[in-house]
């Protein structure tokens, strides 16, 4: 039965979900059952044509082990996983989320499904400290940098992270009926008025917000680059100036070009949340979706993907089947392919389709399928066209 949520909800710390996933799932780590297949398609040439435009499908995976979920992925072919990292998820509690051993068993946990952990999403080490420039911040830094040292001795190469703190995904419902009555998820400016304003923190204000993005780029950029890791900032999700008085900066393009220039590296870059460059600005200010991925591809500034759609704007926007928002997806594709980006993409954000619980807004499985055969079938179409 589908959960009826009516309360204004607002997701303060996804990392609350990520650090108790293996308590939630009731993880299990025996080795599973692996379906037969000779599958190599990721890697299958048709023609001219490179299945998934060379792109790594990846799926999240932000409550732990999923076996229904890992079947379906094999059974799809996206071998790709996107995980936070912490010792719960490795069967290591107590040992500390940044060490290799918990890195190298998360790994081998995903292995063992026949999926390989390319993103973490969520990293440890990066929280109310380093954010608000709080007493203890050189040693979440140092411990930081520690768990890209690890990560890459482990061969995984992208951290997604982003930059609110307090107050991380923000929507104020959940369970609208959309689409043949699939449930969406939005936001809704007014409704976020109601909320009392957060003042434990003092008066934060954008600059300083600004000010402790930059020292945390300047801290851990030249060690990415001696790691080879990828920083991927993600959007401020809504794009709105505050949330309960808590300050929000990556809101627009010209913001990320404000990022790229604090530590110019190929190393410091971008999720690129097609969802929530779609619904920066105003109704009158629409952010051309296409032209932005040329714009930071060009500069080598992608380094993943959340393949998404919305209809409306910062302060009103619901999200939507990835056929029905205002993005062309197509043209983004094109856009995608024409950059020559070939690194982890996933769907997000997918509404809840009937015979589906939505315990997990936005992660509904159904909707997660018709997520990736539409995506895959727009690759396709481009590689088509383009050969």
């Amino acid at each position: 039965m589908l959960t009826n949520i009516t309360d204004i909800k607002v997701d303060n710390d996804r990392r609350k979900f990520l650090q108790n996933s293996a308590k939630l799932t009731g993880l299990t780590f025996a080795s599973p059952v692996i379906l037969p297949s000779n599958s190599k398609a990721s890697t299958i040439a048709i023609g001219s044509y490179q299945r998934d435009l060379g792109m790594k499908l990846c799926l999240a995976y932000f409550w732990g082990i999923e076996k229904h979920k890992t079947a379906l992925s094999r059974q799809m072919d996206v071998r790709g996983a996107v995980s936070p990292i912490h010792a719960n998820l490795a069967g290591l509690p107590g040992e500390k989320d940044n060490s290799r051993n918990v890195i190298k068993a998360i790994k081998n946990v995903w292995a063992k499904e026949s999926l390989e952990l390319r993103v973490v999403e969520g990293p440890p080490y990066l929280g109310l400290k380093t954010k608000l420039a709080l007493s203890g911040r050189d040693e979440e830094i140092d411990n930081f940098i520690t768990l890209m040292k690890n990560l890459s001795l482990e061969g995984i190469d992208t951290i997604c992270y982003n930059w609110m703190p307090v107050i991380s995904w923000a929507r104020t419902f959940l369970d609208k009926q959309g689409r043949g009555g699939a449930l969406v998820s939005g936001f809704n400016s007014a409704a976020m008025l109601q909320k009392d304003p957060i003042t434990e923190y003092g008066d934060l204000t954008p600059e300083t917000m600004w000010e402790n993005l930059e020292y945390f780029l300047k801290a851990v950029g030249p060690e990415a680059e001696r790691y080879g890791i990828k920083l991927a900032l993600h959007p401020d999700d809504p794009p709105v100036d505050k949330i309960q008085g808590i300050p929000r900066i990556i809101t627009s393009v010209e913001a990320f070009k404000k990022v790229l220039g604090l530590y110019p590296s190929e190393n410091n870059g971008i999720t690129f949340c097609q969802g929530s460059f779609a619904s920066m600005g105003s109704a009158d200010d629409q952010v051309n979706i296409p032209e932005a991925i040329r714009y930071f591809g060009k500069r080598k500034a992608i380094h993943f993907v959340h393949f998404r759609d919305v209809r409306g704007d910062k302060n009103n926007f619901e999200e939507t089947f990835h056929d029905e928002g205002k993005t062309d997806m197509f043209a983004a594709m094109q856009a995608y392919h024409e950059i020559g980006f070939t690194g982890p993409i996933r769907p997000d954000h997918v509404p809840t389709m009937a015979g589906d619980s939505n315990d997990k807004p936005g992660y509904s499985t159904i909707g997660t399928l018709f997520a990736i055969g539409y995506i895959r079938g727009l690759m396709e179409g481009v590689g088509k066209t383009k050969a």
